[in-house]
């Protein structure tokens, strides 16, 4: 399996082995739109590996803040009081670039930005750009996507 992202779409595609595809979703990329800088808050484009799969066993909505479990559980009360946090919830998907120079190592090193695949609250709207810089899920559809990755899943990031 293989995962293909579109910025241009806000869409992530689940593909088998020969390219087919098996599920579509939207999904919300950067506001800054696509770029491989640290500190641009861009979404990186290029070839990418799944490096690590976190959060398994946790209760949807389980919010992480440096890939750890917090001990919250997101609800739009929380969200409330919280107004500027940015919500990572339910699962990661940590992303790793696999071209030195474009995407991994250097200013320019995709994992060292800390650059995931992650749930957000489920009030916000999908198929538009907003994150800054992670690929933000549906959590009922990034639930569906974690359990069918696996580690060392190839992902490609186009614009």
């Amino acid at each position: 399996m293989k995962i293909k992202i579109c910025i241009a779409a806000q869409t992530l595609e689940l593909l088998d082995d020969s390219g087919g595809a098996l599920k579509c979703y939207p999904v919300s990329t950067a506001i800054n739109g696509a770029g491989e800088e640290a500190g641009s808050y861009c979404t990186p484009r290029g070839r990418h590996v799944i490096r690590a799969k976190i959060g398994a066993g946790q209760t949807i909505n389980t919010v992480f803040v440096r890939r750890r479990p917090t001990g919250e559980v997101y609800t739009p009360l929380l969200g409330a009081q919280h107004p500027g946090r940015d919500w990572i919830l339910t699962r990661i998907l940590w992303l790793s670039g696999c071209e030195p120079g474009y995407n991994r190592l250097g200013s320019c090193d995709t994992m060292r930005r800390y650059i995931y695949i992650h749930g957000t609250p489920d009030e916000r709207e999908m198929g538009r750009s907003a994150t800054h810089g992670c690929i933000n899920m549906r959590n009922s559809d990034l639930l569906e996507l974690f359990d069918l990755v696996s580690v060392g899943t190839m992902v490609h990031i186009s614009a």
